[in-house]
């Protein structure tokens, strides 16, 4: 499987903890452009696992993520985005910025979640994976009717065979874009 993601762009990728986001992202973009609430907490805090700090961490998130998308860079969001709220904020972020938006969901059973999360370095509870499984199953209903240029379902047997290719585009060029310069809505 082969994506063709345009650069700039805003890249969300959605799935429970212990899917391979963060994986994904490093292997397929610039490290300089995902940006990560883990990465961001252990800025913040030297802990990634430190929720205290989440807010901040979110805070940071999405106006770093702002930052890159209006200097006209790619964005990779990494974070969960299993809930519509975050999904929509990050949504008008790329809508703001005039930049196509991507949203890449890691459709991967819970159980593999689970093993997965098992051989990571940090580790999060089952229940956690659980609660943000279900949340991905109700999102999986959803995102058909929310507004992305594109919606990349990745499953346990096509992860390993994804490649990612990006592709340079001038700004405005997009529907998104011409839709964002023409008082277009986020769908929702």
């Amino acid at each position: 499987m082969r994506l063709r993601i345009p650069d700039p762009s805003l890249v969300i990728l959605c799935g429970p903890a212990g899917t391979g986001k963060s994986t994904f992202a490093r292997n397929h973009f610039r490290e300089t452009a995902i940006v990560s609430t883990d990465r961001l907490r252990a800025m913040i805090s030297d802990d990634e696992s430190n929720m205290a700090v989440s807010g901040e961490a979110f805070d940071l998130f999405h106006q770093i993520t702002a930052v890159r998308l209006r200097h006209g860079l790619l964005a990779v969001a990494d974070s969960t985005a299993v809930s519509k709220e975050a999904r929509r904020e990050l949504r008008q972020l790329g809508r703001r910025a005039g930049v196509p938006v991507t949203l890449i969901v890691f459709d991967i059973s819970e159980a593999t979640a689970v093993k997965w999360n098992e051989a990571r370095e940090r580790r999060v509870g089952r229940p956690v994976i659980r609660r943000q499984w279900e949340q991905l199953q109700e999102a999986l209903k959803e995102i058909s009717r929310e507004a992305y240029d594109e919606v990349v379902i990745l499953s346990e047997d096509n992860l390993a065979r994804v490649t990612v290719e990006l592709v340079r585009r001038r700004r405005g060029t997009e529907p998104a874009a011409r839709a964002a310069e023409q008082g277009g809505t986020d769908g929702d």
